[in-house]
């Protein structure tokens, strides 16, 4: 490394510490570790330790338990946002206690198992936490009344190496991109390391009735060190991640029926479906350092509505995402969205997005910038899983998007269909799909424009960054990606994930891309192997690492001057939170 940063040093060193300090034990028990922040949430169930001999009361406990706790499949786990709602599930009339616990599913989601028992008297439980009993209740600050408040801290350390980075060719692949200042990564191998610590506080409180505020803040110190992507500047970062109010509360009626609503408005995160339209909203990398560890999510403002009833969820919202200042394209995004479970085993979702502002556009060959604002977009998915999550069986899903524009002629598509079996019963319990996804390019031919908007897709290497090292290349558009992935479970506390990629363009045509990619001589993009490796070493402690190679294809060889190389690149991180 040419240049580094101490404190980004020593943070990773305290990281890796942390991790080699703790002990494999029952605290695996409680959970998969930090990982499953924003994961897709495959089941949700609600047990009764102690049930009552009246299958009726029974019953209306864990309706009301569900009503409270507001957690269903479809949405996405924020360990915050359970934790706050399991102070909800306590104050249900008839619970004693409550706690849950967070596995790893079968499709790399989670299930959130509840565990609650019944109330044999009409104390309430005593008030808890550091301000009642010090601090062996650390996080929990206070508990009591239905009054909850909590403290969250996670750290996170990362060593990133590259060989022959952009094919080795940054000087074209990299020509004109603003995020570059001094040397970027390229020829020959380039490493660096980076970190975040976030520090805030949640909490909730009864407004009356079934009703109560919540609200969350906490800010990220962010850095890196190192020959990064773009840079070998050393840089540091702080600031305001969380900062949200909202309302929630729900009703459970005589015949069981749930209703939940959610109300919530300021800086914070927020994901449609799995992610392939907005996942990203808060930029990473450039002046804010910590550009893989991607630590920051929060919207600059969201405002969101949810209501639920039973198996139907309604939602509105509005998105201003929180991008890097060097390439802001001030992006406002509407929607609304709902979901649908008709049968069980079956989940049904359609969403309508539009953009009422941007600055930025598209380009084609006539020259002249078309302005994303006026984009229009409809979003359909469907997911079929006959069998309970964790159990041997098959799966399905699909989504259908189409892009249109209030002020020119638009007419762009998504779509994306994956299958795949979970083979629970065998060992190292092997769950093997096939994805193949299309997000269409712009034909030349055509007085239409038709490269698709990612807006602000992302997320993982499981869900829609396509490739860990190609995405970087050719992002969610012009590209046609086929996907041969596997889950492999050889124990309780490590999961394998070998991925085989392979990319072809949808259209020579790719402007709007990468510069040095903008007219392609054909369409073979590249192929990519990779592995990921994922250690659970507790419920606070959690080690992810890769190994990637990525091939360029035919047409990238050319338009380099034939002289691209193999990418490879490795990456290990230690993630410690409470």
């Amino acid at each position: 490394m040419r240049r580094s940063g101490t404190w980004v040093r020593v943070l990773l060193l305290g990281g890796l510490l942390s991790a080699l300090a703790a002990v494999p034990g029952a605290a695996l028990a409680q959970g998969i570790g930090t990982s499953d922040e924003d994961l897709a949430i495959e089941a949700v169930s609600v047990e009764i330790r102690n049930p009552s001999a009246d299958e009726e009361i029974n019953k209306r406990v864990r309706d009301q338990v569900r009503t409270a706790l507001s957690v269903f499949p479809l949405e996405r786990f924020s360990r915050a946002s359970v934790d706050l709602a399991m102070a909800r599930v306590r104050r249900t009339a008839g619970v004693a206690q409550a706690k849950y616990r967070v596995s790893g599913g079968s499709q790399g989601g989670v299930v959130v198992d509840v565990a609650v028992e019944l109330s044999t008297t009409a104390v309430a439980a005593a008030p808890a936490g550091v301000a009642i009993n010090g601090w062996a209740d650390f996080p929990v600050l206070y508990e009591g009344l239905g009054r909850y408040s909590r403290v969250k801290l996670e750290y996170l350390g990362m060593y990133y190496g590259n060989r022959d980075a952009w094919y080795g060719r940054p000087d074209l692949m990299l020509d004109g991109n603003p995020l570059v200042a001094g040397r970027p990564a390229g020829p020959g191998y380039d490493d660096w390391v980076e970190g975040f610590v976030q520090a805030g506080a949640y909490g909730i409180t009864p407004l009356g009735g079934n009703h109560y505020l919540y609200g969350g803040l906490s800010a990220i110190a962010s850095g890196s060190a190192g020959d990064e992507l773009f840079t070998d500047d050393t840089r540091s970062h702080l600031a305001l991640e969380d900062a949200y109010v909202g309302v929630v509360g729900g009703e459970t009626s005589a015949a069981g029926n749930r209703f939940a609503y959610t109300l919530v408005a300021g800086r914070k995160r927020f994901s449609l479906g799995e992610g392939m339209l907005l996942v990203n909203t808060s930029g990473n990398g450039s002046e804010r350092g910590a550009l893989q560890s991607n630590p920051r999510w929060a919207s600059d403002r969201l405002l969101h509505a949810a209501f639920r009833y039973n198996n139907f969820k309604a939602e509105v919202f509005r998105v201003d995402p929180d991008e890097l200042p060097l390439v802001d394209s001030r992006t406002v995004v509407d929607g609304f969205n709902v979901e649908v479970r008709p049968v069980a085993g079956l989940e049904v979702a359609y969403s309508h997005l539009q953009v009422p502002r941007s600055s930025f556009g598209y380009f084609d060959t006539s020259g002249v910038a078309k302005s994303r604002a006026g984009l229009r977009v409809h979003d359909l998915r469907a997911r079929w899983q006959p069998n309970a999550a964790g159990r041997p069986g098959p799966f399905v899903s699909a989504e259908l998007a189409r892009q249109t524009h209030s002020r020119f002629a638009m007419r762009a598509v998504a779509g994306t269909v994956e299958a795949g079996w979970a083979f629970s019963d065998l060992a190292w319990k092997p769950v093997v799909s096939y994805r193949l996804a299309r997000f269409s390019g712009d034909d030349a031919g055509t007085a239409r424009f038709e490269r698709w908007d990612p807006l602000f897709s992302g997320g993982n290497g499981e869900q829609w960054v396509q490739g860990i090292n190609h995405f970087k290349v050719v992002q969610d558009s012009n590209v046609v990606a086929h996907r041969v992935q596997a889950r492999l479970r050889p124990s309780a506390r490590l999961e394998l994930v070998p991925q085989l990629w392979v990319f072809r363009a949808d259209s020579t045509l790719n402007l709007g891309g990468n510069p040095a990619l903008s007219f392609l001589p054909g369409k073979d993009l590249g192929t990519e192997l990779n592995l990921t490796a994922k250690v659970f070493v507790s419920r606070r402690t959690f080690i992810q690492a890769h190994v990637a190679a990525t091939l360029p294809g035919d047409a990238v060889q050319t338009a380099l001057g034939g002289e691209a190389d193999t990418w490879w690149s490795t990456m290990v991180f230690v993630r410690y939170a409470f």
